[in-house]
This record gives C-alpha cells, sequence and structure tokens, in this order.
C-alpha cells in the first residue's frame, strides 16, 4: 500500500523524511510552503521542483481520499520566545493560518484527509494560547474527526535534544489515537552527532559572548554535556541550544 500524503506548512519535508527513514511506501501529493529557502532545500533532499508558494486560498482537487495530511503551521506568534501574538483566526498572525487547514479539509468534501497530524510548540496549551488550540480542536470535530494531542520531548525517542512540542493526531470517525502505543527509545550520545574537527568560523571569539560562559544569571552559555537545547530563529545566541567545549576554546558547533 502507498500512503498518500499532502504536506502543508511543510518546511524542508522533515515527516516525509521519516516516511523516507522507516522504509514507509509513500506518494506526496503536494507541498506547500512560502519560505523559498525551505522550499529550495525540500527541492534538494527530494529531488523535486516546487515553487514557493502560500496556503492561503490554496484548493487541492483529488479523485480519493488522501491518507495523511500533516502540517506544521507557524509557530512564532503561540511561542514563548516570540511576541506572543495569539493566533485565533481574528488575530490575522502568521500562527492564525494554523485555520487555513480547516479550509483546505473542508474543500476536500468527500474526499478529506484519513489522519490528520498537526506539531507546534507546547506553549499552545498556556492559559493565553489555549482559546485558538481549543478552537482548532473543536473545528475539526466538527469535520468528524477524533483528536487526541500530547506534548512529547525529542529526547524520549533517542535524540540529545531537549525539543518539547505538541503533536495532535486527528482520525476521520470514532477511532482516537493512543499516544501510549508510541515506542519511546533511549536518548543517542551526543558525541555521535559532533564533529572532531570543525572550522574556526565556528568558535566563540566575541568578548559579549565569552563573558557569558557558564556566568550566573539566565542569559548564560552553557557547554553541551548530554544533549542540546532546541535551536531559536533569533539571531542573538543568548542563551542558545548550547556550545561544545573544546578545550582552550569554546566552538559554537551546535
Amino acid at each position: 500500500m502507498t500512503l498518500k500524503i499532502l504536506e502543508l506548512f511543510g518546511g524542508i519535508g522533515s515527516p516525509r523524511k521519516a516516511l523516507v527513514n522507516l522504509g514507509v511506501e509513500h506518494e506526496s501529493i503536494d507541498y506547500v510552503e512560502i519560505d523559498d529557502k525551505a522550499v529550495k532545500s525540500y527541492n534538494a533532499i527530494f529531488n523535486s521542483d516546487y515553487e514557493a508558494k502560500s496556503v492561503e486560498g490554496y484548493n487541492l482537487e483529488v479523485d480519493e481520499p488522501l491518507d495523511v495530511l500533516v502540517h506544521g503551521s507557524p509557530c512564532q506568534d503561540f511561542s514563548i520566545a516570540g511576541n506572543q501574538l495569539g493566533g485565533n483566526s481574528e488575530d490575522g498572525t502568521r500562527s492564525s493560518l494554523l485555520f487555513e487547514t480547516i479550509e483546505v479539509i473542508k474543500k476536500l468534501r468527500e474526499n478529506k484527509p484519513k489522519v490528520v497530524i498537526w506539531e507546534n510548540v507546547k506553549n499552545v496549551l498556556s492559559k493565553k494560547m489555549k482559546p485558538a488550540f481549543d478552537k482548532y480542536l473543536q473545528e475539526m470535530a466538527h469535520l468528524g474527526y477524533s483528536n487526541a494531542y500530547e506534548v512529547l520531548n525529542a529526547k524520549d525517542f533517542g535524540i540529545p535534544q531537549a525539543r518539547e512540542r505538541i503533536f495532535v493526531i486527528s482520525i476521520l470517525g470514532d477511532n482516537q489515537f493512543s499516544f501510549d502505543n508510541l515506542e519511546k527509545k533511549k536518548m543517542k550520545d551526543i558525541n555521535i552527532f559532533l564533529e572532531n574537527e570543525v572550522n574556526d568560523r565556528y568558535i566563540i571569539t566575541q568578548p559579549s559572548m565569552l563573558s557569558k560562559i557558564n556566568s550566573a544569571g539566565t542569559r548564560t552559555l552553557k557547554p553541551v554535556q548530554d544533549y542540546v537545547w532546541t535551536i531559536t530563529t533569533k539571531q542573538m545566541r543568548c542563551p542558545n541550544s548550547g556550545i561544545v567545549n573544546i578545550g582552550s576554546v569554546v566552538n559554537t558547533g551546535c
């Protein structure tokens, strides 16, 4: 059986790459991503020729139901690291684009995907962001889906990174997904992923950053030991995902 998937807010195609790694036979019916650099990466990974486009107003015509729709809608306005502008449809933020997925599903009518997977930052469960999250669940329920969600940490699945994200699995019909069935794995040794030799451009030389290594307070840089933290999109790197101690100098290789 070939799994037919639709990738919205597709990024570099990480969910599809997971299917490749697992050896799951699949076909990507379409891929939608507005960031040009992400699209270029996706095309390089999957040998495709997509162009950047928006999910807004997107319409897909298919002759049979999709198996899986996966969407990692923008998190900036949900995230603690962002301005927390909210994600309700009336907010008009990047994170409110979440509800464009609802519109896409509505347009599919009888060919709605059997499973919808949404991933985002766990701050959607905070008091301020929960209304948008609850509205998404309600909209999915109105479309005939049974929802289940859980906050998962990459560390629990073999990856040496402290990355907590909420996953919502919505199944068309009355069957509800159980996160209890997920197979957890022992975290791999971080040294598997670190290089022994790196270019000098990765060496920390800025006095402003050197002064924050193991400093007191919240704005500190700590050398990596067992795992790294989530990489942020901010240009300032304090705190960041982690730095690697390579002896007399400290490397920013993470």
